[in-house]
């Protein structure tokens, strides 16, 4: 079956690499154009770029996909059985969604119809889900509302995002490898999925990370592990940018006002939010590394009293 993938981060590029792994003929790949990162500006490719050359699979990186004849005169003599998407970053226009003989499929990391969008890993934490994983689905011309092919579920726990990221990405591929032979086959079944059982996910911004004291010790908690390590969750020690990287739910009860900090020890600083307490044990501050409060309290003080918000 030849395949065209589609696909741009980390998590992408483990699902091209266990296609090429299992010997599927893989005959070209579509990533987001090169971008200029970090400080030094330098171009950086997409690990799905990385991985391409590195098994010498020519790559396509189109500025548009929408509105592009030429692309589309590639894809078009190419002449895939099925293209495979994954975190590509991009709207696959119809004209594409039925140009091969089985469609297109996507890689999505959620169970279907829960927390369709951009950033699901990151909101399965944030919004307190306690199982998900990958969706094997058909792509329609609807945000994530394809028939599903495959599911594969995963118990959140207390991982962080990048944590679950890695568990979710090698699922997914050995997901879609199964898949892929279930199509060969004809044995997949498509389900629809139930609308009124649709969340979202929306895309993250930096400013998402923003701590509001004034929700739970669980929710702060929780976003916390979302955001870590990108966008972080902060929150301002006068005026200073106090990023909080790990802490643990207090579950006393407080009349403090919230993001007041009630206790700064070893074992962390205590902090008043949503009339219960949480111990931020691991920080960051501007132009320094993440290390531990008991640390960071040895060359520096933090005020008892002082309200963080």
């Amino acid at each position: 079956m030849k395949i065209v993938f589609m696909g741009t981060p980390d998590f992408a590029a483990i699902s091209l690499e266990k296609l090429i792994s299992r010997g599927h003929e893989v005959g070209l790949v579509i990533t987001q154009p090169d971008k200029a990162k970090d400080r030094g500006k330098k171009v950086k490719f997409s690990p799905v770029k990385e991985v391409a050359l590195e098994h010498n699979i020519p790559v396509l990186q189109p500025e548009k996909v929408k509105n592009n004849q030429q692309f589309f005169d590639v894809l078009k003599e190419y002449n895939p059985d099925i293209i495979v998407v994954a975190a590509y970053g991009k709207i696959i226009p119809k004209e594409i969604l039925e140009l091969p003989r089985y469609g297109c499929i996507n890689v999505h990391a959620s169970l279907l119809p829960r927390l369709r969008g951009a950033s699901p890993i990151q909101h399965a934490i944030v919004d307190g889900e306690k199982v998900t994983g990958v969706t094997i689905m058909q792509m329609g011309q609807g945000l994530d509302t394809g028939d599903m092919l495959t599911k594969t579920e995963v118990e959140i726990g207390d991982m962080n995002y990048e944590e679950l990221h890695d568990v979710l990405s090698v699922k997914g591929a050995d997901l879609l490898v199964e898949t892929l032979s279930l199509i060969e086959q004809g044995k997949v079944k498509p389900e629809k999925q139930d609308d009124s059982l649709s969340t979202y996910a929306p895309m993250i911004y930096k400013q998402d990370g923003k701590i509001d004291f004034g929700k739970s010790p669980e929710e702060i908690e929780r976003l916390v592990r979302g955001f870590d390590p990108w966008p972080g969750a902060f929150c301002n020690y006068g005026d200073m940018t106090l990023k909080i990287w790990h802490c643990s739910k207090v579950m006393e009860e407080t009349k403090e006002e919230n993001g007041t900090i009630l206790d700064v020890s070893d074992r962390g600083i205590l902090i008043s939010c949503g009339g219960k307490k949480l111990l931020a044990d691991e920080i960051q501050v501007p132009g320094k590394k993440r290390v531990m409060v008991k640390d960071y309290i040895r060359g520096n003080s933090l005020e008892r009293g002082k309200v963080l918000e």
